[in-house]
C-alpha cells in the first residue's frame, strides 16, 4: 500500500532545514505568523510554548523517520583495514570518570514484557550464537569512525528471553546515570548487537564494558554503553539525551 504524507510531516519536514535560532524564533512568533499555531491548538507567544511546540515537532520527525525506516535494509560494512585506529572515546565525561564494573559480579536485569526475568551474567551471554560486524559510528556532533563489534544480535536475545515482539519500546538502563530506548523494529534489525567485544577482544572500559548496544541504523548517543538493564515496554521510555531535546528516533 502506498504510504501519504499529511500537511503536519510537510511543515515538520519544512522546518527540519532550519537553524535552531531560526526554528526557535518561528515557533515564538507562529500567531503572527498564523499557522504553526494550528499543530498545537494553542498560540505560540513564550518560551515556554516554545518549547512545547519543538517537542510536538521533534515527536512528529520520530514518527516521520519511523515511517521511512527499513527494518531490512542493512547499513553499509567496511573491510577490517578501514577501521579507525584508534577508535575514539566518546561521552558525557572524562575517562577518569568511566563506570568500573567487575565482571564476576555483573548482572544484566531483564523486566517488562519478557517471559523470563532471570539476570545475565557475562558468562551467559558469551554463550549465545556470536557476530560480528565491521560498521561506522556517525556522531550526532558531525564526526564518524569505523569499528568492528562482536556479540548477540538483539532479536537473538529478545527471542531467548521470550519478548513480546509487539511491544513499542526496548529501553535500556547503564551503570552511569545513561539511558535510552529505542523502537522494536530497529531492536530486531539485524545489525542491532549486544556488543560484548572490540576488534576480537573483549569490549574496553572506554569502548562500553561489560555490554553496549551497537546500532549502525542509529545515531552513536542512541548506543548505550555499561549496560545493566533491558526492559521491554509499550510506556514511552525517554533518554538522557533525549529527554533535554534531541530527536529520539535518532536514525542515522
Amino acid at each position: 500500500m502506498k504510504k501519504t504524507l499529511d500537511k503536519s510531516i510537510i511543515i515538520q519536514e519544512a522546518l527540519k532545514e532550519l537553524p535552531s535560532p531560526t526554528r526557535r524564533l518561528l515557533m515564538k512568533r507562529a500567531v503572527t505568523l498564523g499557522g504553526l499555531s494550528l499543530l498545537s491548538g494553542c498560540a505560540v507567544t513564550d518560551e515556554i510554548s516554545a518549547e512545547r511546540m519543538l517537542k510536538k515537532i521533534s515527536r512528529l520527525n520520530d514518527d516521520f523517520q519511523a515511517w521511512l525506516f527499513d527494518p531490512n535494509k542493512l547499513a553499509p560494512t567496511y573491510a577490517e583495514s578501514m577501521i579507525t585506529k584508534p577508535f575514539p572515546f566518546n561521552a558525557y565525561y572524562g575517562r577518569d570518570e568511566i563506570p568500573e564494573i567487575d565482571e564476576e559480579d555483573y548482572l544484566l536485569e531483564v523486566s517488562g514484557m519478557v517471559a523470563d526475568k532471570h539476570s545475565w551474567t557475562l558468562a551467559e551471554l558469551r554463550q549465545l550464537p556470536q557476530t560480528s560486524q565491521v560498521t561506522r559510528h556517525i556522531c550526532v556532533e558531525g564526526w564518524s569512525a569505523i569499528g568492528k563489534w562482536g556479540g548477540v544480535t538483539f532479536a537473538t536475545f529478545l527471542n531467548r528471553i521470550g519478548a513480546d515482539l509487539s511491544a513499542k519500546y526496548v529501553g535500556f538502563k547503564c551503570e552511569d546515570d545513561y539511558y535510552t530506548s529505542i523502537d522494536m523494529p530497529t531492536a530486531l534489525h539485524s545489525q542491532t548487537l549486544l556488543t560484548l567485544t572490540y576488534d576480537g577482544k573483549t569490549l574496553p572500559p572506554e569502548y562500553g564494558f561489560p555490554m553496549k548496544l551497537r546500532m549502525p541504523t542509529k545515531l552513536g548517543y542512541k548506543n548505550p554503553k555499561h549496560i545493566v538493564a533491558i526492559f521491554v515496554t509499550n510506556t514511552y521510555p525517554g533518554g538522557y539525551w533525549e529527554d533535554k531535546g534531541y530527536n529520539w528516533f535518532g536514525g542515522s
